[in-house]
């Protein structure tokens, strides 16, 4: 096994490595995802909201309180169809209070 003695970026490591590859492109989309949902969420709640993993065509966002999932809840159809209309293939989003 040939083993580096210099040291490289994340950026580098990523692109050279096929899991941190794919890793870090589900994490570019799961973020872009959230760009484009942003201004539907109301901006007092904006904060409390995470953009979390992509596992097919299921999203899930982390939201910090109880509370604030609820009001989520409600806006989950809007979200879901300004996804689709946006190019993504989304079935349903998950919601993750972090405690």
């Amino acid at each position: 096994m040939n083993r580096r003695h210099y040291a490289v970026t994340l950026q580098q490591a990523s692109e050279e490595s096929p899991t941190l590859a794919k890793l870090t492109a589900l994490t570019r989309d799961s973020r872009d995802r959230l760009k484009a949902i942003e201004l539907l969420i109301p901006a007092a709640l904006r904060p409390a909201v995470q953009a979390g993993p992509i596992d097919g065509d299921s999203w899930c966002l982390l939201v910090k309180s109880n509370a604030a999932a609820a009001k989520i809840r409600q806006l989950l159809p809007a979200l879901q169809a300004h996804l689709r209309s946006r190019g993504w293939e989304i079935n349903a989003i998950r919601l993750k209070v972090q405690t």
